[in-house]
């Protein structure tokens, strides 16, 4: 079987798209190109050798979680389970949570936890985006960071912490809603 998703080393993820959903976002030092994953300047290996390198046993339903949450970008942990058992039959809830942790320890997902709303995973975690959230509809999109490479983790007075991350979620409208809100 054949996986849809491939990663070259721990700073590279697949293809996303931008926050209008055009165009391949680049990720570190290398980029993913339309549905051919087709990738520039690295080696590629596959997921079960990315769980190995990070000394994680490969299961199949690790396998499974990881590939739902790369297909549905900002996906809940009910979601996937969803996910999981229509591909491979029966998964316990707990299960799924189990592999997800497993997955977000070693940096392989990224878990995002918007105020008021269930967790959400991601595949995107090489660098320090943010997010839009629909007050409306709950859709949850990807914003790269205004300027520069991560310009969000200069605090104006970082009160001696060494910062390493940042997070930042955007609430407001997504256009379909703002569109719909117009036409009511």
């Amino acid at each position: 079987m054949t996986s849809k998703w491939w990663t070259a080393s721990p700073s590279v993820r697949p293809r996303t798209r931008n926050a209008k959903g055009s165009a391949p976002v680049q990720h570190g030092a290398s980029f993913w190109t339309h549905s051919s994953l087709t990738r520039v300047s690295h080696v590629l290996t596959s997921p079960a050798d990315d769980l190995r390198e990070r000394g994680l046993r490969v299961t199949a339903q690790r396998l499974a979680v990881l590939r739902a949450v790369a297909e549905d970008p900002h996906v809940t942990a009910d979601t996937v389970a969803e996910n999981v058992r229509s591909e491979m039959g029966s998964i316990s809830l707990q299960a799924v949570y189990d592999a997800l942790g497993a997955l977000t320890d070693v940096g392989m997902i990224r878990r995002i936890q918007p105020s008021g709303s269930p967790a959400r995973f991601e595949t995107r975690v090489s660098d320090n985006h943010h997010h839009a959230i629909c007050r409306s509809c709950g859709q949850m999109a990807d914003v790269d960071c205004a300027v520069g490479a991560a310009p969000c983790l200069t605090a104006a007075d970082d009160m001696g912490y060494q910062i390493d991350e940042a997070e930042v979620i955007y609430w407001g409208q997504c256009p379909e809603c703002v569109q719909g809100a117009r036409s009511a």
